[in-house]
């Protein structure tokens, strides 16, 4: 399958703003088709062919950029030598720590074509469960720094929620002395 990007909803479509049910197993035949579409895109990115593709370049995507209104993510980047690559379904954030990170640049979505500079405020490291589609068990995630950044993005999508709603309007490039920068 070629990746477009024609298919990624913007932050214009509603159904970015509404909050996505369970993932239930089996997977139907339609929601496994966006879900591998969603693998297809990320994983071309990660193989460096989005300029071959002529997409935008990205780490992940959740379940409601591409129409499954279900709590799915996929990751897949890589962070120093470490491969991130995580095909998730109905995360749930056990714990999160009291530090505080953030972006240095700020942050990006694939379904955000406008530019909404500002720091975004997350949890520096947070425990995920969730249900791993690539192996089909059950696992636990423990997410510091970069991965857990991207894992809160992606879960604020199953929520309705855009990292720009979580910019401070009032001050956009504040940051606290003790947040860790990324």
């Amino acid at each position: 399958m070629t990746p477009k990007q024609s298919w990624i909803l913007d932050d214009t479509n509603p159904l970015l703003r509404k909050t996505c049910n369970d993932l239930v197993l089996p997977v139907s035949n339609e929601e496994q088709l966006l879900i591998d579409q969603m693998q297809s895109y990320v994983d071309a990115c990660y193989n460096q062919q989005d300029e071959q593709y002529h997409i935008r370049g990205g780490i992940a995507l959740a379940g409601p950029q591409v129409g499954l209104m279900k709590k799915v993510i996929y990751i897949h980047f890589k962070e120093g030598e470490k491969e991130h690559k995580y095909l998730i379904a109905n995360p749930k954030m056990i714990s999160e720590s009291v530090v505080y990170a953030y972006l240095h640049d700020g942050e990006g979505c694939l379904s955000v074509n406008s530019e909404h500079p500002g720091i975004v405020k997350r949890r520096n490291r947070i425990i995920v469960v969730a249900y791993d589609l690539l192996n089909k068990q059950n696992i636990t995630i423990d997410a510091q720094g970069y991965l857990a950044i991207c894992l809160q993005h992606e879960m604020d999508h199953l929520n309705g929620v855009l990292y720009y709603d979580r910019i401070n309007a009032q001050s956009p490039t504040s940051v606290g002395a003790d947040w860790i920068k990324y």
